[in-house]
Protein backbone atom coordinates (compact mmCIF):
# COMPACT_ATOMS: atom_id res chain seq x y z
CA UNK A 1 0.00 0.00 0.00
CA UNK A 2 1.32 3.57 -0.85
CA UNK A 3 1.64 6.05 2.33
CA UNK A 4 4.00 8.40 4.16
CA UNK A 5 6.12 5.32 5.69
CA UNK A 6 8.60 3.13 4.44
CA UNK A 7 8.78 -0.53 5.57
CA UNK A 8 11.07 -1.58 7.81
CA UNK A 9 14.38 -4.55 7.02
CA UNK A 10 13.57 -7.96 8.46
CA UNK A 11 15.97 -10.38 9.10
CA UNK A 12 13.44 -13.71 9.67
CA UNK A 13 12.19 -16.05 7.37
CA UNK A 14 8.93 -15.53 5.91
CA UNK A 15 6.54 -18.45 4.36
CA UNK A 16 4.48 -15.74 2.22
CA UNK A 17 6.37 -12.75 0.20
CA UNK A 18 7.40 -11.25 -2.67
CA UNK A 19 10.31 -11.65 -4.39
CA UNK A 20 11.82 -9.12 -7.04
CA UNK A 21 14.81 -7.53 -8.43
CA UNK A 22 15.61 -4.93 -11.18
CA UNK A 23 17.81 -4.17 -13.71
CA UNK A 24 18.62 -0.68 -14.22
CA UNK A 25 20.92 1.40 -16.80
CA UNK A 26 23.93 2.06 -14.23
CA UNK A 27 24.18 2.11 -10.40
CA UNK A 28 22.97 5.88 -8.88
CA UNK A 29 18.88 5.21 -7.75
CA UNK A 30 19.19 9.32 -7.84
CA UNK A 31 20.02 9.23 -11.97
CA UNK A 32 19.92 5.64 -13.57
CA UNK A 33 16.26 4.18 -14.43
CA UNK A 34 14.74 0.59 -14.49
CA UNK A 35 15.18 -1.14 -17.59
CA UNK A 36 13.54 -4.88 -15.93
CA UNK A 37 11.53 -5.32 -13.08
CA UNK A 38 10.69 -8.56 -12.24
CA UNK A 39 8.97 -10.59 -8.90
CA UNK A 40 7.99 -14.40 -8.20
CA UNK A 41 5.15 -14.72 -5.58
CA UNK A 42 5.90 -17.51 -3.11
CA UNK A 43 3.30 -19.34 -0.30
CA UNK A 44 4.80 -21.51 1.98
CA UNK A 45 8.34 -21.44 0.43
CA UNK A 46 6.97 -22.11 -3.34
CA UNK A 47 6.54 -20.32 -6.19
CA UNK A 48 2.94 -19.75 -7.28
CA UNK A 49 3.41 -17.08 -9.54
CA UNK A 50 5.75 -15.00 -11.65
CA UNK A 51 5.86 -11.30 -13.21
CA UNK A 52 8.81 -9.88 -15.38
CA UNK A 53 8.48 -6.67 -18.16
CA UNK A 54 11.05 -4.86 -20.05
CA UNK A 55 10.92 -1.37 -19.66
CA UNK A 56 11.44 1.89 -21.29
CA UNK A 57 14.43 3.80 -19.25
CA UNK A 58 13.04 6.86 -21.93
CA UNK A 59 17.17 7.28 -22.36
CA UNK A 60 20.21 5.34 -23.51
CA UNK A 61 21.74 2.28 -21.23
CA UNK A 62 24.79 2.69 -20.42
CA UNK A 63 27.53 0.13 -21.90
CA UNK A 64 29.10 -0.81 -18.32
CA UNK A 65 24.96 -2.14 -17.36
CA UNK A 66 24.25 -3.82 -20.75
CA UNK A 67 27.90 -5.90 -20.77
CA UNK A 68 26.49 -6.94 -17.31
CA UNK A 69 22.33 -7.88 -17.71
CA UNK A 70 22.47 -8.11 -21.70
CA UNK A 71 19.80 -5.32 -22.26
CA UNK A 72 20.03 -3.53 -24.96
CA UNK A 73 18.64 -0.18 -26.02
CA UNK A 74 16.89 -1.92 -29.26
CA UNK A 75 15.39 -4.33 -26.74
CA UNK A 76 13.52 -1.78 -24.54
CA UNK A 77 12.68 0.44 -27.65
CA UNK A 78 8.94 0.37 -27.78
CA UNK A 79 8.19 -1.42 -24.11
CA UNK A 80 6.08 0.36 -21.88
CA UNK A 81 7.73 3.35 -19.22
CA UNK A 82 7.89 2.45 -15.59
CA UNK A 83 4.79 4.88 -15.77
CA UNK A 84 3.28 1.88 -17.18
CA UNK A 85 4.72 -0.90 -15.43
CA UNK A 86 4.48 0.17 -11.75
CA UNK A 87 1.13 -0.05 -11.22
CA UNK A 88 0.63 -4.06 -12.34
CA UNK A 89 3.67 -4.32 -10.07
CA UNK A 90 2.46 -2.80 -7.25
CA UNK A 91 -0.75 -4.83 -7.35
CA UNK A 92 1.10 -7.99 -8.17
CA UNK A 93 3.28 -7.30 -4.75
CA UNK A 94 0.27 -6.50 -3.08
CA UNK A 95 1.00 -6.21 0.46
CA UNK A 96 3.24 -8.44 0.80
CA UNK A 97 6.76 -8.84 2.46
CA UNK A 98 9.35 -8.07 -0.61
CA UNK A 99 12.68 -10.10 -0.55
CA UNK A 100 15.33 -9.16 -2.55
CA UNK A 101 19.58 -9.11 -2.75
CA UNK A 102 21.15 -5.83 -1.90
CA UNK A 103 18.00 -4.47 -1.76
CA UNK A 104 18.04 -2.18 1.01
CA UNK A 105 20.71 -0.11 -0.84
CA UNK A 106 19.63 -0.71 -4.44
CA UNK A 107 16.34 -1.64 -5.39
CA UNK A 108 13.94 0.07 -2.94
CA UNK A 109 15.56 3.36 -3.99
CA UNK A 110 14.68 3.19 -6.93
CA UNK A 111 11.07 2.05 -6.41
CA UNK A 112 10.82 4.47 -3.97
CA UNK A 113 11.81 6.94 -5.79
CA UNK A 114 9.55 6.00 -8.75
CA UNK A 115 6.74 5.69 -6.77
CA UNK A 116 7.10 9.45 -4.64
CA UNK A 117 7.19 10.46 -8.38
CA UNK A 118 3.96 9.01 -9.39
CA UNK A 119 2.00 8.77 -5.90
CA UNK A 120 3.50 11.13 -3.85
CA UNK A 121 4.13 8.17 -1.39
CA UNK A 122 5.75 4.94 -1.22
CA UNK A 123 5.67 1.38 -0.87
CA UNK A 124 4.79 0.65 3.21
CA UNK A 125 5.95 -3.36 2.65
CA UNK A 126 8.34 -4.61 4.66
CA UNK A 127 11.61 -6.10 3.36
CA UNK A 128 14.40 -8.77 3.68
CA UNK A 129 17.54 -8.14 2.23
CA UNK A 130 19.13 -11.75 1.20
CA UNK A 131 22.70 -10.25 1.43
CA UNK A 132 21.98 -9.01 5.36
CA UNK A 133 20.61 -12.41 6.00
CA UNK A 134 23.18 -14.29 4.46
CA UNK A 135 26.14 -12.11 6.14
CA UNK A 136 24.14 -13.29 9.47
CA UNK A 137 23.68 -17.09 8.46
CA UNK A 138 27.03 -17.55 6.63
CA UNK A 139 29.72 -15.58 8.41
CA UNK A 140 32.57 -18.12 7.38
CA UNK A 141 31.70 -16.94 3.88
CA UNK A 142 34.41 -14.64 2.01
CA UNK A 143 31.77 -13.18 -0.56
CA UNK A 144 28.33 -12.85 -0.33
CA UNK A 145 27.18 -12.15 -3.76
CA UNK A 146 24.21 -13.62 -4.73
CA UNK A 147 25.84 -16.15 -7.44
CA UNK A 148 28.24 -16.72 -4.69
CA UNK A 149 25.53 -18.02 -2.25
CA UNK A 150 23.80 -19.84 -5.49
CA UNK A 151 27.44 -22.05 -6.12
CA UNK A 152 27.47 -22.26 -2.06
CA UNK A 153 24.16 -24.40 -2.59
CA UNK A 154 24.70 -25.84 -6.04
CA UNK A 155 21.88 -23.84 -7.58
CA UNK A 156 22.25 -23.24 -11.11
CA UNK A 157 23.59 -19.73 -11.86
CA UNK A 158 22.38 -19.57 -15.73
CA UNK A 159 20.90 -16.57 -16.76
CA UNK A 160 22.59 -14.47 -14.04
CA UNK A 161 21.77 -10.60 -14.52
CA UNK A 162 18.77 -10.52 -15.80
CA UNK A 163 16.33 -10.16 -13.36
CA UNK A 164 13.59 -13.31 -13.46
CA UNK A 165 16.54 -15.35 -13.22
CA UNK A 166 18.07 -13.54 -10.50
CA UNK A 167 14.53 -13.53 -8.70
CA UNK A 168 14.05 -17.51 -9.38
CA UNK A 169 17.91 -18.22 -8.27
CA UNK A 170 17.28 -15.72 -4.92
CA UNK A 171 14.45 -17.88 -4.12
CA UNK A 172 15.92 -20.86 -3.30
CA UNK A 173 18.82 -19.04 -1.68
CA UNK A 174 16.32 -17.83 0.66
CA UNK A 175 14.74 -20.95 1.49
CA UNK A 176 18.13 -22.42 1.99
CA UNK A 177 19.91 -20.01 4.24
CA UNK A 178 15.99 -20.18 6.32
CA UNK A 179 17.41 -23.53 6.60
CA UNK A 180 20.62 -22.65 8.27
CA UNK A 181 20.52 -23.11 12.14
CA UNK A 182 19.80 -20.20 14.22
CA UNK A 183 23.07 -20.61 16.18
CA UNK A 184 24.62 -19.19 12.85
CA UNK A 185 23.16 -16.08 13.37
CA UNK A 186 25.38 -14.69 15.89
CA UNK A 187 29.07 -13.55 15.63
CA UNK A 188 30.76 -13.61 18.43
CA UNK A 189 31.51 -10.33 20.20
CA UNK A 190 34.64 -8.73 18.82
CA UNK A 191 36.61 -8.14 21.88
CA UNK A 192 36.74 -12.02 21.55
CA UNK A 193 37.93 -12.19 18.43
CA UNK A 194 42.05 -12.48 18.01
CA UNK A 195 43.30 -10.47 15.42
CA UNK A 196 46.68 -11.57 13.05
CA UNK A 197 48.98 -8.76 13.76
CA UNK A 198 50.54 -9.29 9.78
CA UNK A 199 47.60 -9.21 7.46
CA UNK A 200 44.34 -8.25 10.35
CA UNK A 201 42.41 -11.60 9.60
CA UNK A 202 40.80 -13.53 12.45
CA UNK A 203 43.04 -16.38 14.26
CA UNK A 204 42.22 -19.28 14.58
CA UNK A 205 42.34 -22.06 17.35
CA UNK A 206 44.33 -24.94 15.64
CA UNK A 207 45.76 -28.41 16.72
CA UNK A 208 49.73 -29.02 15.71
CA UNK A 209 52.27 -31.44 15.93
CA UNK A 210 53.07 -29.98 19.53
CA UNK A 211 49.94 -29.29 20.78
CA UNK A 212 46.75 -26.38 20.14
CA UNK A 213 48.60 -23.15 19.07
CA UNK A 214 46.77 -19.97 16.70
CA UNK A 215 47.12 -19.89 13.70
CA UNK A 216 46.08 -16.87 10.72
CA UNK A 217 42.66 -17.42 8.83
CA UNK A 218 44.32 -16.70 6.19
CA UNK A 219 47.40 -19.37 5.69
CA UNK A 220 48.66 -20.01 3.53
CA UNK A 221 48.59 -16.61 2.46
CA UNK A 222 49.45 -15.54 6.01
CA UNK A 223 51.38 -18.28 7.74
CA UNK A 224 51.61 -16.05 11.40
CA UNK A 225 51.33 -18.16 14.39
CA UNK A 226 51.41 -17.43 18.10
CA UNK A 227 51.75 -20.30 20.74
CA UNK A 228 48.92 -20.74 23.14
Amino acid sequence: MIGNRRGKRRDEHQPDYCLYDLETTGTSYRQDKIIEISAVKVRNGEVVDEFSMLVNPECPISPFATAINGITDEMVAGKPTIAEVLPDFLAFIGEDVLVGHNVAAFDMNFIYRECEALYKGVPDNDFIDTLYYARRKLPELPHHKLTDLATHYGISTEGAHRALADCRMNQKVFEFLSGEPDGKLKRPPAKDVRKCPKCGRNMKKRNGKFGEFYGCSGFPMCNYTENI
